[in-house]
């Protein structure tokens, strides 16, 4: 009896550890991580555009309402948050857009710059731009991570075995699932030719 109740525990630890009870949120984790690097490297985007915009003021004064837009697309998309613990899919399509309407700011502020050769030399705008580039490459990363956390997550929640014991002990959703508009084409990276 007390060899059957062993087996009997052992067995259930094993059905346990393959069947989801701790990939299931190892896997949420992941996914709540990944959007914190996404968020992050927009958040260093944004924080990179107060100097660009100063560098090119001072060469481009005649410029401002490119300016106001990128300032105002920054302001935007700095206020447009997205909350990991209820996260659906208007929440990520907000943030997006926010980060799309800057991204094409950005883009229009690039096609300006190519107006002005002695801006393209000073030396401080072309730091800012390579850190520019540099950051969209990291968000282009950090995008692509938490697509595939998302995916891991989703697997795990809606295929078997692990979404028995998501049935069982968890009821978790799939999660939404970062999307672009080809119409909108919001996440185009700017096009920057110097």
């Amino acid at each position: 009896m007390k060899y059957a109740i062993q087996l009997s525990l052992l067995v259930l630890m094993a059905v346990n550890l393959g069947c989801g009870v701790q990939s299931i949120p190892q896997s949420k984790n992941e996914v709540e991580a990944s959007m914190a690097e996404v968020t992050n490297q927009y958040k260093r985007r944004a924080d990179l555009i107060p100097n660009l915009v100063n560098t090119v003021k001072g060469y481009a004064k005649h410029e401002s309402e490119t300016l106001e837009a990128v300032v105002q697309a920054r302001a935007n998309a700095t206020s447009t948050n997205i909350d990991i613990s209820k996260l659906n899919a208007d929440q990520i399509k907000n943030f997006q857009a926010a980060q799309g309407s800057l991204t094409q700011a950005l883009s229009k502020l690039m096609v300006v710059v190519e107006k002005y050769p002695d801006l393209k030399a000073d030396r401080n705008f072309r730091e800012l731009q390579a850190q520019l580039e540099g950051t969209e490459n990291r968000i282009t990363v950090a995008r692509n991570r938490y697509i595939e956390s998302i995916k891991t997550f989703n697997n795990l929640v809606t295929v078997p075995p692990q979404s028995w014991t998501n049935s069982l002990f968890y009821k978790h959703e799939k999660l939404p699932q970062w999307t672009v508009d080809a119409s909108e084409n919001v996440e185009k990276a700017p096009d920057v030719k110097f």
